[in-house]
């Protein structure tokens, strides 16, 4: 009798996932992110509706945000050209998450955005993303590139290259 030779392993599967910040209004950062990645807000509502009618969540948990139902403590963004799960609204790709935290910011970043407007386009977007309410920290000049420190409204450090 011959043994048939041993299968290697299949490879893992790629796993899906989101950046989540934690924030104390989420909601305002959900529109800030949004507005300076050109991402939208993701729309739960609908996901929302049916909670409520069914009385699996509260409404203390449930708050209106851009005239629809939201969650009130987590909001998410989400690329404009990735795929949606259209019972949830949530996003199937590039997404970022602000869920409500009751404590400030008090350290730095251990992991910020880097943003690249293209070529010869990071003064305008420096200014844009002040106009949005994000304010710059330093400008930055070393041998390995020119880059802004800002802070988001919140106070989270990113780059804007």
């Amino acid at each position: 009798m011959t043994q048939s030779p041993e299968q290697p392993p299949a490879p893992p599967a790629p796993v899906h996932w989101k950046v989540v910040v934690d924030a104390n209004d989420p909601h305002g950062q959900a529109d800030f992110w949004a507005a300076a990645l050109g991402y939208v807000v993701e729309d739960n509502s609908a996901l929302i509706g049916k909670l409520l009618a069914a009385g699996a969540v509260p409404e203390a948990a449930v708050t209106e945000h851009h005239g629809r139902h939201a969650f009130r403590d987590l909001v998410a963004v989400r690329h404009p050209d990735d795929p949606v799960d259209e019972t949830s609204g949530t996003g199937l790709g590039r997404r970022l998450l602000f869920q409500r935290v009751p404590e400030k910011k008090t350290v730095k970043n251990r992991l910020h955005l880097d943003l690249h407007p293209g070529e010869g386009r990071r003064e305008g977007e420096v200014a844009r993303l002040e106009r949005l309410g994000a304010s710059v920290q330093r400008h930055v000049r070393e041998p390995s590139g020119t880059w802004t420190v800002m802070l988001d409204p919140e106070g989270n450090e990113f780059c804007v290259h």
